[in-house]
């Protein structure tokens, strides 16, 4: 039987990230992820910063890149702290999608001129994988990289760019031979966001941001040395990408914390003279809530003791992504429930940080509806829902 528990040494370490993040995170910062409010691109900079010199970054990196050694464990607990502290999350781009894949697959003059880069927020990174044609069904994408000399020349569209006005680089998926089955003729290729014949427009979306973005690139010239691995064998390194992000989205951590401030909202609400956690059909939604994210905890268990012990990720991180994020929208469903009538109006400038207007409501009431509204996202993102089910039943059914 496997053991889930945690060792004697593993509890010292996850008092010690406690202390850390008491001593080292500003008050000013988790007061933001705490009340729902937007984080600047300082903001997170900040954090990461703080982080770095701590030498707790890139939590997941070789030591000889700049990791700190940890095990997939204390990654684990690392990651929980992180959330319940109410800390920014780590702006995984560069940090957790792109580095690992330098890491496996890049040469080393690359490795040792882009990581430390990451690692010290020189550069800042954003994804070019979706395209309007090509979300779920990335291997349709279009974006051409056409070599010319000791160059490649991009044409094509990217869409859903989260953070893409903030970034200096952008990692793409890009077709190199158009002749070739959809997924055999694409590359991964390294783009600098200043270069001539890019153009990035903001998209809103429901809750009034616009965290994302469209990229456009006309006759973009892209150094040959910008090619990650090998021409035409980028779908292997999407791939490998990919099983990073989906982990990422489950995101158990953060799907705990918001459901402890759910059910201290929940016990200061009151209907009927009493507080929601007393309300018979409440409870039993928040019960339904808590019984899904106990079991995908100990899902998330499972797989970092397999891979503790060497294993890699599979099916099981297609299953997190799905149940992961099924949770964290039902957590804020039923946020907007406990809320009523105050989660319905929507205030931009509330969202901001030293508005001074009237609050609608109870704290963070107002934060309840753009949340809500934000999270919708999370089901098609990374491979939408539906595709993970198909991944999951060709890996272990084999349909």
């Amino acid at each position: 039987m496997m053991d889930l528990s945690f060792t004697p040494e593993e509890e010292a370490f996850r008092d010690e990230v406690r202390s850390f993040l008491k001593e080292k995170l500003p008050a000013r910062l988790s007061n933001k992820v705490a009340h729902g409010l937007s984080l600047t691109r300082d903001d997170m900079v900040e954090w990461h910063a703080i982080l770095n010199a701590r030498g707790w970054l890139a939590s997941h990196w070789p030591e000889q890149y700049g990791g700190p050694g940890w095990t997939v464990v204390q990654r684990s607990i690392f990651e929980d702290e992180m959330a319940r502290a109410n800390a920014p999350r780590i702006v995984p781009f560069g940090l957790s999608m792109l580095a690992p894949v330098l890491i496996k697959y890049g040469s080393e003059e690359q490795k040792q001129h882009y990581l430390p880069r990451i690692l010290d927020g020189t550069d800042w990174w954003c994804q070019g994988y979706s395209e309007p044609g090509a979300g779920s069904d990335l291997a349709s994408l279009k974006t051409s990289a056409v070599r010319d000399g000791d160059h490649y020349v991009v044409n094509g569209q990217k869409t859903w760019t989260t953070l893409g006005q903030f970034a200096d680089w952008i990692f793409c998926l890009v077709r190199t031979d158009p002749t070739a089955k959809a997924q055999e003729g694409i590359s991964f290729l390294l783009i600098d966001m200043k270069s001539q014949g890019i153009e990035v427009r903001p998209i809103v979306l429901l809750d009034g941001d616009a965290e994302v973005n469209e990229v456009f690139f006309t006759d973009v010239r892209v150094p040959v040395e910008n090619l990650v691995g090998q021409e035409n064998k980028g779908w292997t390194y999407a791939k490998y990408l990919l099983t990073y992000e989906r982990t990422n989205i489950a995101g158990v951590g953060s799907s705990a914390a918001a459901f402890d401030r759910l059910r201290s909202v929940a016990g200061k609400i009151t209907r009927g003279g009493k507080p929601l956690t007393d309300d018979p059909l409440f409870a039993a939604r928040m019960a339904r809530i808590e019984i899904d994210l106990a079991n995908m905890a100990t899902t998330n268990m499972r797989v970092v003791a397999a891979a503790a012990g060497g294993g890699a990720p599979g099916a099981e991180s297609s299953m997190l992504k799905i149940k992961g994020t099924e949770i964290r929208q039902a957590i804020t469903a039923l946020s907007r429930r406990a809320y009523g009538a105050y989660a319905i109006p929507f205030i931009p400038e509330a969202l901001e940080d030293g508005y001074n207007g009237e609050p609608v409501g109870p704290e963070d009431a107002g934060a309840a509806a753009p949340t809500y509204f934000n999270m919708r996202k999370l089901s098609i993102f990374g491979g939408s829902n539906e595709v993970q089910k198909n991944i999951i039943s060709k890996m272990i059914v084999g349909l």
